[in-house]
């Protein structure tokens, strides 16, 4: 057996902090899934909170943030690999493991395992597809062997593009599947009232002003990161970078990150629900729950799946 858990949830609901008080019980080690948490320098606009990793003046080990230079490239390919990693040197210790974090897709690649992340954009084919409907996208995707589309998500126009694409690089390349232990997974999702989150959301931006996010941002320029590269990396990065070139002003720059970050939280949500529909059972608890509560409703669901 493989036991994991995972602790996920939208923006500003408090993963982290639950994630941490169960690790310290359990005596496990966390596995941070973020997509920008993975880069060193950019700690205020993606959240790291690395203070809520010491509980009671004990350190939880964390793993897969701060392991690339801002400004690098990463993707759920290289996210399952160092995933992998840390599990395998986590369970080597006889510890559990806690995965945590609210980029859904690499979360749902170590659940779903699929092998076919690996398989690289092909930029030529996406041009010549796009402007096609689903049901166009759908009648060239049977063009293909049967056997290279079986696994197809035909709900999207984008998921489509992504399935021709997989099904031609099979058609025209070897491809080794890389063997992974199979994970029992228990997940636990933290969600709330819309209300609540919004008000978490809105002080805990007001808390990474206040801690320096534009001061942040601004070395990393100052470090010759380009402004488009920063842009790339997301909502906070992308607002006060507009503000440092004088494309906003101070009040603009919070009202728009502001009501981008309450929009990103619903598209987590809406992943999260798909994950659901792909057959990820998700233990949901209630975010405004007081912590203690929280940590015994999933420390009893953890006894309970795993027995330890």
């Amino acid at each position: 057996m493989n036991p994991l858990l995972i602790i996920l949830g939208p923006t500003a609901s408090g993963k982290t902090r639950l994630a941490v008080a169960v690790a310290a019980a359990i005596d496990a080690e966390i596995i941070s899934a973020d997509s920008r948490q993975v880069f060193r320098g950019m700690d205020i606009g993606t959240g790291k909170d690395l203070k809520e990793y010491t509980l009671n003046g004990v350190a939880v080990p964390h793993h897969l943030i701060n392991i690339r230079g801002a400004g690098e490239q990463y993707n759920v390919n290289a996210f399952k690999d160092d995933f992998y990693q840390a599990y395998a040197s986590i369970r080597g210790q006889q510890k559990p493991a806690v995965l945590c974090g609210g980029t859904g897709m690499y979360i749902h690649s170590i659940l779903q395992n699929h092998q076919y992340t690996a398989i690289p954009v092909n930029t030529e084919l996406r041009d010549q597809l796009q402007g096609h409907d689903l049901s166009e996208l759908r009648r060239i995707l049977t063009t293909y062997p049967p056997e290279l589309t079986a696994q197809a998500d035909l709900s999207s126009a984008k998921r489509l593009v992504r399935a021709i694409e997989i099904a031609d690089f099979l058609q025209k390349n070897d491809f080794t599947e890389e063997l992974h232990p199979r994970i029992d997974p228990l997940v636990i999702g933290l969600t709330g009232e819309v209300e609540s989150r919004r008000e978490r959301i809105l002080k805990r931006l007001n808390e990474r002003f206040d801690e320096g996010l534009i001061q942040e941002v601004e070395t990393l320029l100052q470090q010759g990161i380009p402004a488009e590269v920063l842009t790339f990396y997301g909502m906070e990065y992308k607002f006060v970078t507009a503000y440092l070139q004088n494309e906003l002003s101070l009040a603009d720059l919070k009202e728009k990150l502001y009501i981008a970050i309450r929009q990103f939280a619903k598209r987590q949500m809406t992943f999260f629900r798909k994950m659901e529909k792909d057959g990820v059972m998700i233990n949901w608890l209630d975010s405004d729950l007081p912590a203690e509560v929280l940590r015994e409703s999933v420390l009893k669901l953890y006894m309970q799946k795993y027995g330890q």
